[in-house]
């Protein structure tokens, strides 16, 4: 069901999509070929529209209240730089939130690919020195006086 050739269109047809759980109008967003590469977990990389269909009806299936929020978008060209969040219950309970950026590049009304970097939401862990620190091997010093 394609529209509007505006970039910004298939995004925001995307959301509604995604919060209707209207599988068959989110994977329409998408091109046959789509690709969607992940940089921070490469081997979680694919393309396909099928791929995108069986995400969603796994996501739709496992958090029957999962709720898309577009939060920002900025637009340059055909390519759509746009901020989610991401949340719902899963069955057992347990919060689903995920936040974070997808890079989509639109053509011919449909998502051709995307960069994702959404991410789940993790409210413990270390602090900032803590994760300097990891991220660096401990290598950073406490620089606290």
């Amino acid at each position: 069901m394609r529209g509007s050739t505006d970039p910004q269109s298939v995004i925001t047809r995307l959301a509604a999509a995604t919060n209707a759980h209207d599988l068959d109008a989110l994977t329409a967003c998408f091109a046959d070929d789509y690709v969607n590469v992940t940089p921070v977990h490469p081997a979680q990389s694919f393309s396909g529209s099928a791929q995108v269909a069986r995400n969603w009806a796994a996501l739709f299936g496992a958090i029957p209240d999962l709720r898309a929020d577009l939060l920002a978008t900025a637009v340059d060209g055909s390519t759509v730089w746009s901020e989610w969040e991401m949340s719902g219950t899963r069955p057992d309970r347990t919060q689903h939130l995920m936040r974070g950026v997808i890079v989509f590049v639109v053509e011919a009304d449909a998502i051709a690919s995307a960069r994702f970097y959404l991410e789940p939401v993790t409210a413990s862990g270390p602090d900032i020195d803590g994760a300097i620190a990891r991220a660096t091997h401990g290598a950073v010093q406490d620089a606290r006086p």
